[in-house]
């Protein structure tokens, strides 16, 4: 279905989009990150904190943690300081990134099973179709923190994957 080398390729689109979303959002002040746009999350930081912190639990999820809330808090609120988000999410990007590096198209097989936040009953997938809905979540959620800082006037990069630079350094940021 899906292969390794696909899971590289989204790994590094991500920490190129997570980047080129941070780096427009620089320009905005504290209140204006934090201001409610009428987004799910309402804010460009509550949002970029969902992804941070759903993307910690998917991984998890993906290397067969099936509690991984027991260890990992996900909070629209936290990190709320700027420069420690940026820190944050420059180290998760790392980490997608090495995951995807050691992966292997076997790696891709089998299933993969977690206790859902709300407690209800144990969910199963295909790891494939798991690791699918960790990149597709992210595209989902970038998508609308880029039209609010495009509303609040600020610029990304283009999101084209064509318009990827070739080499992404992750620890530039």
């Amino acid at each position: 279905m899906i292969s390794a080398e696909y899971c590289r390729l989204s790994a590094r689109y991500n920490s190129w989009q997570n980047n080129s979303l941070i780096t427009a959002a620089d320009g905005l002040t504290h209140a204006a990150r934090w201001m409610d746009r009428g987004a799910f999350f309402k804010s460009i930081a509550a949002t970029l904190n969902h992804l941070y912190w759903a993307d910690a639990l998917m991984l998890e999820r993906i290397k067969g943690n099936e509690r991984p809330q027991d260890t990992i808090t996900h909070s629209l609120s936290s990190p709320s300081d700027w420069a420690e988000f940026k820190e944050f999410r420059s180290r998760r990007d790392a980490e997608i990134e090495e995951w995807a590096t050691r992966l292997t198209n076997t790696d891709l097989h089998g299933r993969v099973a977690w206790y859902p936040l709300d407690g209800s009953e144990r969910v199963q997938m295909t790891k494939a179709i798991c690791v699918i809905q960790l990149f597709n979540h992210q595209t989902h959620h970038r998508g609308q923190i880029h039209a609010m800082l495009a509303a609040a006037g600020a610029t990304t990069d283009p999101t084209d994957i064509l318009a990827m630079p070739q080499e992404i350094d992750i620890r530039a940021r």
